[in-house]
């Protein structure tokens, strides 16, 4: 078996279980008015060459990453970072959200039941940050690192799911703009 197999069955996996697909109608239910109105924002643009949401996704994960670098390398002295960068990560995961939503909404099959476990990870992820950053700012640091840490490898799943989909362009914005997979 090699490095690449299972990586590639887990996307198979998920991009062709009905859960999946129950997850895609649930949030198309839940966000379908609102990705309506971003779908008409500057968040879903190409005037980069390609979509704004994988450009977004940098600020928001940098920023998570950096806390926990802090939170384990830096001690009690950097805690104050940490809270600054949990709380900017928070911030930025809005319109990283809605950005890569508006995306979402031009997917069909297997991308879209793939986008749609991605983004329910990131959900979950952006709940455990703003549980982290709540605790920080009530000196409950300790847990404040904890969630960190369990929203970071919530984010590197989810972030599996949809580096898979932005470097395979498996969403109907990448296939017009002529990728190929």
């Amino acid at each position: 078996m090699t490095s690449s197999t299972l990586p590639r069955r887990a996307v198979r996996a998920v991009g062709e279980s009905p859960l999946s697909e129950r997850v895609a109608r649930a949030q198309d239910l839940a966000y379908g008015p609102l990705i309506a109105r971003v779908r008409r924002s500057p968040l879903h643009t190409d005037a980069l060459g390609h979509p704004l949401h994988p450009s977004l996704t940098d600020v928001t994960a940098g920023c998570w990453l950096g806390t926990s670098l802090l939170d384990l390398a830096g001690g009690p002295a950097s805690r104050h970072g940490a809270v600054l960068l949990t709380g900017v990560g928070v911030l930025a995961s809005v319109p990283t959200a809605l950005a890569g939503a508006a995306d979402w909404a031009e997917t069909t099959g297997a991308a879209r039941r793939l986008g749609a476990v991605h983004g329910l990870g990131m959900d979950a992820a952006v709940l455990l940050f703003t549980g982290s950053l709540v605790a920080r700012l009530r000196r409950r640091h300790r847990l404040g690192t904890t969630l960190a840490v369990a929203g970071n490898l919530v984010v590197a799943g989810a972030g599996f799911l949809g580096g898979h989909l932005a470097h395979h362009r498996e969403t109907a914005r990448g296939a017009s703009a002529g990728a190929t997979g």
